[in-house]
């Protein structure tokens, strides 16, 4: 008998926020709510006695009301999503039109006329006049040349400003792998995402997306062409193209990219510095990165790593908005004009377009689910949870898979895990104390957060990772959306292990749909804690002569 082989196993639920002082991972702001309140019930009580103390239980027993999470949001999540809602409504920032002069000038002769309803409505119009879609708010180019890897400079209202650089890839596994296959694939990517763990890597955030849609004939049509024989019958060569049309309607593919993010902070100034000043700096730094990464993705298993050109990024994002225009369509894409003109409704992003073939015209309605890690059940799960996501795409839709990768070097998150596991095996001991039975799901976090300090042991080559992952639906129609969506939440809930509420991100769709597109976004960096802070401060900046 062989040795039989141990399938690669991680727990992915029960590792979000680290626990808190008080037990669990509540979200800081409803703690810092629920203190408030609890705050404003022992002010009244000291000072009107009992009827404070019942007015203040009454205040607090509402914070708690508003705060508590249920399937569909708290009710305060609720308020504030039609409060958003209408304000977009009201703004007109709910459109999307692509900056054009002649339109823009147009509207500028509309806002000096006598009428105060046309001047009105010019500026509900100029609201909807825009550069850059809401799903790439602030994006602008540090390098746009041909011919060389497109970097994005990403400056989005209320984040840190940040430089992206997309690369294709092959993927790690072709056709069918063994077991021993797949984890070694996985035990490479923990290897690659390492590298972005150190505490002076530019680098910190690694998205990887993975598009799934009816295959491009284009290149198969153009092999074709250069490989038909002249003298071939007619009818013959148009049985043949009948015969690739058919099968393209009844399979799909998978298209894969890796985006890396690189946030313009002190170790990213600092690195830059030594090779320029300035913007030049910049750059050299990009390219010796982007070699870099490129080289790391080859040794982690994949064969094709294509760093995508300006042009290329752009048709891609082009591609996602309207699927009608083919992915690999780069020759009259400008990464001046991404956008595509769109409305932002409560429950989609639907896009207006031109079908490039016929002229006419079409929607497109866009949906975008947020899975985030302590919305899944505290289980085990392979290296392929996410195929079922992948796979099932029968319904004539076209999904959009997005994970992104925020690392944390391994001295912080080994502290972090330290604290859980105390926590954790505190409440165990205190629950057997008072003679209850310890839940499933707390022996299985317990177990969990054990590993998860064994796999951050010095010397394991790992970092920790604050990740969340997103999920777009595209369709033809709202009716078949509606269809698709129902659909994927079967497929999250019952193969995916999800048991929190399906985290819609309605009425922000239009910006949600970037955060399926390979430009690093959708994910905010984690809060340094103070002692971090501290002793960042204590080692400097190293010395000036240093290389």
């Amino acid at each position: 008998m062989g040795e039989q082989l141990m399938v690669r196993t991680s727990v992915l639920g029960g590792e979000a926020g680290y626990r808190s002082t008080l037990g669990g991972s509540v979200p800081p702001w409803r703690l810092s709510v629920l203190g408030g309140a609890l705050a404003v019930l022992i002010a009244l009580t000291a000072a009107y006695a009992e009827p404070g103390l019942v007015v203040g239980a009454a205040v607090l027993v509402l914070a708690w009301a508003l705060t508590q999470p249920t399937k569909h949001g708290s009710i305060l999540d609720r308020a504030v999503a039609r409060r958003r809602r209408r304000d977009k409504l009201r703004d007109g920032t709910v459109y999307y039109q692509p900056f054009e002069a002649e339109d823009w000038e147009a509207l500028a002769a509309q806002s000096r006329a006598r009428s105060r309803k046309v001047r009105a409505a010019a500026v509900r119009q100029a609201a909807a006049v825009r550069e850059t879609p809401d799903g790439a708010d602030g994006m602008g180019w540090l390098e746009r040349r041909p011919e060389q890897p497109g970097i994005a400079y990403h400056g989005p209202r209320g984040e840190q400003p940040y430089l992206s650089v997309a690369f294709e890839v092959s993927g790690q596994l072709r056709g069918l792998e063994s077991e021993a296959a797949t984890d070694g694939a996985a035990a490479k990517w923990g290897r690659f995402l390492y590298r972005f763990g150190d505490t002076d890597a530019p680098a910190r955030m690694v998205q990887t997306v993975t598009r799934v849609l009816p295959p491009d004939l284009a290149r198969h049509q153009a092999w074709m062409l250069e490989q038909l024989d002249p003298d071939v019958p007619i009818e013959l060569a148009a049985s043949y193209d009948e015969l690739v049309h058919l099968v393209d309607q009844s399979t799909m593919i998978q298209r894969h990219f890796v985006a890396v993010r690189w946030p313009l902070t002190g170790p990213f100034y600092r690195a830059a510095e030594r090779y320029g000043p300035g913007k030049e700096g910049w750059r050299r730094l990009m390219a010796e990165e982007v070699r870099s990464v490129r080289s790391a993705l080859r040794a982690a298993g994949h064969e094709k790593v294509e760093p995508l050109t300006a042009a290329r990024l752009a048709a891609v994002i082009l591609h996602m908005q309207d699927p009608s225009r083919p992915i690999d369509r780069v020759h009259d894409a400008d990464p001046e004009r991404i956008g595509v003109k769109s409305r932002d409704e409560y429950a989609a992003h639907v896009v207006e377009a031109i079908d490039p073939v016929t002229g006419e015209a079409r929607q497109w309605w866009h949906r975008t689910m947020r899975i985030r890690a302590q919305d899944m059940a505290t289980i085990e799960r392979s290296s392929m949870w996410l195929t079922p996501l992948l796979s099932r795409t029968d319904d004539g839709t076209l999904r959009t898979v997005s994970i992104n990768c925020w690392m944390v070097p391994a001295s912080q998150a080994r502290t972090f895990a330290r604290l859980d596991r105390t926590r954790d095996q505190a409440d165990a001991v205190a629950r057997s104390s008072r003679g209850r039975i310890d839940s499933e799901e707390g022996g299985v976090r317990l177990t969990a957060v054990q590993r998860r300090a064994r796999d951050l042991a010095p010397g394991n080559q790992n970092a920790g990772v604050e990740w969340v992952a997103h999920v777009t639906i595209t369709a033809r129609s709202r009716e078949q959306l509606a269809r698709a969506c129902r659909s994927l939440g079967e497929v999250v809930r019952r193969d995916l292990g999800v048991e929190g509420a399906l985290e819609w991100l309605d009425t922000y769709q239009s910006a949600a749909s970037g955060c399926t597109w390979p430009i690093a976004r959708g994910l905010k960096p984690p809060s340094i804690k103070t002692r971090d802070k501290a002793t960042d401060a204590l080692a400097g900046h190293g010395a000036k002569e240093a290389l």
